[in-house]
């Protein structure tokens, strides 16, 4: 799924601020199940949008609404129903869903309450760990279904670095190395000459993030 948290209020007021009415649209998509924008966070949103406008001496009527699905045409006309009630959309989905309401309605400016951060799983209660890097050139078919791109702190493709400490990377004691991981599970399988294969040299010019991200929400955990 893909993991996202919300932007700090101040941001999202200073996108607004110019703005007599604000529609709220929440996602119950991806980013419900990491509880960063569901009905409900877009509620307590709404509610914030209110105050911290009311504390700038200005006044917003909020309206909320939700939609299936924000990255989906087939739901997107669903916003026509609250047609007149908003001045500009607040979106509570991921990037791609802001997106993809600004390529349909080319006359509704649409802002971002959420920062997309990763693709990620639920390791556990309350916190997202990143296992996919979208990099449009899977070889997870050649390491056992672990990615090295989002997993790796280096993104190395052709095996472990030699900072690896007891199965652990270098940058910190509790990120598993990936390839370790890669390692032992083929092994499993009886397919380790399968980390002889060599991987093709890659574009990294648009890489640059420091290792594996995860979101954690205190309130969640158990």
């Amino acid at each position: 799924m893909i993991v996202a948290e919300r932007k700090p209020m101040a941001e999202i007021i200073e996108m607004v601020k110019d703005c007599k009415k604000v529609l709220v649209l929440a996602c119950r998509g991806c980013v419900t199940v990491c509880s960063a924008g569901g009905e409900r966070e877009a509620e307590i949103l709404a509610s914030l949008l209110r105050l911290g406008m009311r504390k700038e001496g200005k006044t917003v009527e909020v309206t909320i609404g939700s939609l299936v699905r924000q990255c989906d045409r087939e739901y997107i006309d669903e916003i026509d129903q609250w047609k007149g009630q908003y001045d500009a959309v607040v979106s509570t989905a991921c990037g791609v869903g802001v997106n993809f309401i600004s390529n349909l309605r080319k006359d509704t400016m649409v802002y971002p309450a959420l920062n997309t951060t990763f693709f990620g799983g639920s390791a556990k209660q309350g916190e997202w760990t990143e296992q996919c890097a979208g990099c449009g050139n899977c070889i997870l078919h050649l390491t056992g279904g672990l990615c090295p791109v989002a997993r790796c702190a280096k993104s190395l493709m052709n095996g472990p670095c030699g900072g690896s400490v007891d199965g652990k990377c270098e940058i910190d004691k509790n990120v598993e190395c990936v390839w370790q991981s890669i390692h032992d599970r083929l092994g499993s399988f009886n397919r380790s000459a399968q980390m002889e294969v060599i991987a093709p040299i890659r574009d990294w010019s648009t890489a640059g993030h420091g290792g594996p991200r995860k979101t954690v929400r205190d309130d969640l955990t158990v």
